[in-house]
């Protein structure tokens, strides 16, 4: 079990709405390393609604996911982890292996990355289903299994009756990830996380995904956090969008506000880096310079600071904590917030010139390297 320690801030825990089914409070997790302390998460809070979607969005070791694992309680023991996670009325932080195994399946599921990190290679797809669903339901075998191939007919798996009987070898990836989203749903969970659900696939199957996890949010009503680092996901499927960058939150708001007001440099850098139909074909994206900090040895001020073209000298010693923008929900951590209003991403960050664009032949002016797929 992880080592766990009541934070001090709890108010946004004992004052959640009615509504909030999920409601995480001033979590951190942190990791003692030989080369010292990895400040994986720093004070994330968030409240998650009946039926909401919420996307989480970040670069690649910005905390997403330990996040959400903080939640499901799979981190492993040597995470320290402070805060509060509450489920409905329920405390989840501290609670015993066992304690949390009636919460997991039933009522908080958990759609992996890897679908063949989740299904078992020696049975097959509708007995790990079925056992999802006498884990938790005192029900036959028969009823189970029957429960299985209709959870498999809902998430779009042709011939589930015979399918039911395949390894999970025997299935594409998409139909792999289809079935573990079938598993998450054969409880009716309240909540379900899917942590980069479609990494790793190819574009139609990814629209498959997605469209099956529409279909799980409609069948169960429950309601979902989505982690990606693909703009474009959260943009189709999500209500909300919490901005991730260096363990914290640095921008919260719903999708209109994100993508069309963002009030965050880092935000408004990723929305830079996405291709856009509106633009000319042969225009360049807008990257943004430099790496993510060490989460050991984390600056003072604003962890952006290195990388953001805005940076004062403020920025360099007050790290700025999420306040209110265009509306009292819409927070972003940033000094100067309000020079972004009206502003895109090519205003911001370094464009490249006219003599720098793309030519018409781009596969001719950049060589695949051996091995790149063509």
């Amino acid at each position: 079990m992880s080592q766990y320690t009541t934070g001090g801030a709890t108010a946004l825990a004992t004052a959640a709405s009615p509504n909030t089914v999920l409601a995480v409070d001033d979590v951190s997790v942190s990791f003692n390393t030989e080369d010292g302390t990895v400040h994986a998460v720093r004070g994330v809070s968030y409240e998650l609604h009946r039926g909401e979607v919420l996307g989480i969005v970040g670069e690649s070791g910005s905390g997403k996911s330990v996040t959400s694992l903080a939640v499901m309680g799979l981190l492993p023991r040597t995470a320290h982890i402070t805060g509060s996670v509450r489920l409905g009325n329920d405390e989840l932080l501290g609670l015993s292996e066992r304690q949390l195994a009636c919460y997991r399946g039933q009522q908080l599921a958990m759609i992996f990355q890897d679908p063949m990190t989740s299904l078992n290679p020696v049975y097959t797809v509708g007995w790990q289903i079925a056992e999802a669903v006498t884990a938790h339901q005192k029900v036959s075998k028969e009823v189970a299994h029957a429960r299985a191939v209709a959870l498999l007919k809902i998430v779009g798996i042709p011939n589930a009756e015979e399918r039911a009987n395949s390894y999970p070898h025997e299935f594409s990836g998409g139909m792999r990830q289809r079935a573990v989203i079938a598993i998450a749903m054969a409880n009716g969970p309240e909540v379900i996380i899917a942590d980069e659900p479609t990494t790793a696939l190819d574009v139609t199957v990814q629209a498959q995904v997605l469209e099956t996890l529409k279909t799980a949010r409609e069948e169960t009503g429950a309601a979902m956090i989505l982690i990606t680092h693909d703009l474009g996901v959260v943009a189709g499927q999500a209500d909300r969008v919490l901005v991730m960058y260096a363990g914290r939150a640095v921008e919260v708001g719903t999708v209109e506000e994100i993508f069309y007001a963002p009030r965050m440099p880092y935000t408004l850098g990723l929305l830079g880096s996405l291709p856009r139909l509106d633009r000319a074909a042969q225009a360049r994206l807008t990257p943004i310079t430099g790496v993510p900090p060490s989460l050991i040895n984390m600056p003072a001020g604003c962890p952006f600071a290195p990388r953001c073209p805005m940076v004062e000298d403020i920025c360099r010693t007050v790290e700025p904590a999420l306040a209110p923008t265009t509306s009292p929900d819409h927070v972003a951590a940033c000094h100067f917030s309000d020079r972004l209003e009206g502003m895109e991403p090519g205003d911001l960050f370094k464009t490249t010139t006219k003599d720098d664009a793309l030519p018409a032949d781009i596969s001719a002016a950049v060589p695949l390297a051996p091995g790149d797929p063509s």
